[in-house]
């Protein structure tokens, strides 16, 4: 199975307010808390592995159900070390896969392949309007200042929670709830921009309004359409006239 186990079924792109969150539905939008791995900066694993390995052994790398990729990546963003991940992954799947993990490992920053489209203006532009932009995502500890050194995009944020820094993962409620108190923001008026449906399942539940982005074009729609004043993107008519 490629991807992360147990994602729930969600819609992109549009504006989810289920469970805790639903009475928040219109509330004014103060805050937008972003993920950062596919929502900021772009990930992509495959980057890492295509200089050494084949296609075949990186889909089966990649395969979950195969290696125990993605379980292993949230022992890391949960606090494990990388140590204990490798050898975690020799004793679960053997080899080559922990040796994999290793090079991968290794060999991370190849893996950060650039800002998302359209993530710096945005951001940029909510700053501009006085709304607080903070960062929220699930990243191994010694991993994670890789990623801030090499995607500027993250030193912009005014504050942000690491994962792998607190010992607490999404979509858990508790790691919410430590972002909300340590960012001082009000679940209520805050909206929280993930590509995982479960980390918006979990930002539901304590209150936050979740996007599940796969587009930032869309997302930054569907935040105007709830009365952020970002600027209108321009169609033909208008630069024609």
């Amino acid at each position: 199975m490629k991807g992360w186990p147990g994602e729930p079924q969600m819609q992109y792109n549009v504006m989810v307010a289920e469970q805790q969150a639903a009475a928040h539905l219109h509330e004014p939008i103060t805050d937008v808390v972003f993920d950062f791995g596919n929502v900021l900066i772009t990930w992509d694993p495959q980057s890492v592995l295509k200089p050494r390995y084949a296609q075949d052994v990186i889909d089966a790398f990649l395969d979950n159900d195969i290696s125990g990729f993605y379980d292993v990546n949230d022992r890391m963003d949960a606090g494990v070390s990388q140590e204990e991940a490798i050898a975690w992954m020799r004793e679960t799947h053997g080899e080559p896969w922990a040796s994999i993990l290793e090079y991968y490992i290794a060999n991370f920053e190849d893996s950060l392949t650039g800002v998302v489209p359209g993530a710096r203006v945005l951001v940029q532009e909510l700053k501009s309007l006085g709304i607080g932009v903070w960062g929220l995502s699930n990243w191994e500890k010694e991993l994670f200042p890789i990623a801030y050194q090499y995607c500027p995009i993250l030193q912009q944020l005014q504050d942000s929670v690491v994962s792998g820094n607190v010992g607490l993962r999404k979509p858990h409620a508790d790691i919410y709830e430590y972002a909300l108190r340590q960012f001082g923001i009000n679940a209520a008026t805050s909206v929280f921009i993930d590509d995982k449906a479960m980390n918006i399942v979990g930002a539901n539940a304590v209150g936050m309004r979740g996007i599940r982005l796969s587009d930032m074009g869309q997302v930054r729609a569907e935040l105007i359409r709830y009365g952020v004043p970002l600027v209108q993107p321009l169609h033909l008519d208008e630069l024609m006239d």
